[in-house]
């Protein structure tokens, strides 16, 4: 059954203040770096895996007790190994890697609703489109074109702008994955949101699905690129 839109929208000063209030501690730890960021991050991290074992463990409720382990392992390293990544890049780069998905998540909301179209995973996420993943790609390309030329130059830029696209794309459909892996566990889980601890937004593993396996993809590339 359709939510009538008074619903929809009565939830939208709730979630405009959890926003501005989520993009200011950000945004100050960010600007604080150092051992602030650093903490910033872990305690992002601590939440995040909190709510990802207990999803974990709800939607293998029917799994033997191996299994819902060998699952809390892997988000252990999964959480971690994006922490690890987003404290040891260079801050810019984490600018980036954050642009880019806020990027794919707006590119992607504003394609899928205006085109609209074939569903990719109903099953898992009945909202996701392909039509929105191609606006979120396109949006993703167009953010790391912008931060490769404003980082290495123009003349740089002229040689390996076509790669910074395609960078940036490709980062976008690492973003949606990580956003449907998340929604498969909710699925499974037979929850709505992560928690409730964000008011309008559910958890904060519901805000950072996404973020988690593009910092570890673009932390690869940076490292690869800077040994």
């Amino acid at each position: 059954m359709a939510v009538p839109l008074s619903v929809r929208t009565s939830d939208l000063p709730k979630r405009a203040a959890s926003a501005v209030v989520m993009l200011a501690l950000a945004g100050t730890a960010l600007w604080l770096g150092g051992l602030w960021f650093d903490g910033f991050v872990i305690l992002v991290a601590a939440i995040c895996l909190f709510e990802a074992v207990r999803l974990i463990r709800r939607a293998g409720r029917a799994a033997s007790t191996a299994l819902v382990l060998f699952g809390c392992a892997v988000a252990i390293l999964y959480v971690g190994a994006a922490s690890a990544m987003l404290i040891e890049l260079p801050i810019p780069v984490v600018l980036g890697v954050v642009a880019i998905v806020i990027a794919t998540d707006t590119g992607a909301y504003f394609s899928g609703r205006s085109i609209g179209g074939p569903k990719i995973a109903p099953r898992i996420s009945p909202s996701k489109t392909w039509a929105g993943l191609g606006g979120g790609m396109v949006a993703a390309g167009l953010v790391s074109l912008g931060f490769f030329y404003s980082n290495v130059g123009e003349r740089a830029f002229s040689l390996m702008g076509a790669g910074a696209f395609a960078i940036g794309a490709g980062l976008a459909v690492v973003a949606q994955a990580g956003d449907f892996l998340e929604s498969w566990f909710k699925r499974k889980a037979g929850m709505k949101d992560s928690s409730n601890l964000i008011p309008g937004h559910g958890g904060v593993f519901d805000r950072v699905d996404g973020m988690l396996p593009v910092a570890i993809v673009a932390g690869l590339l940076w490292f690869f690129a800077h040994p």
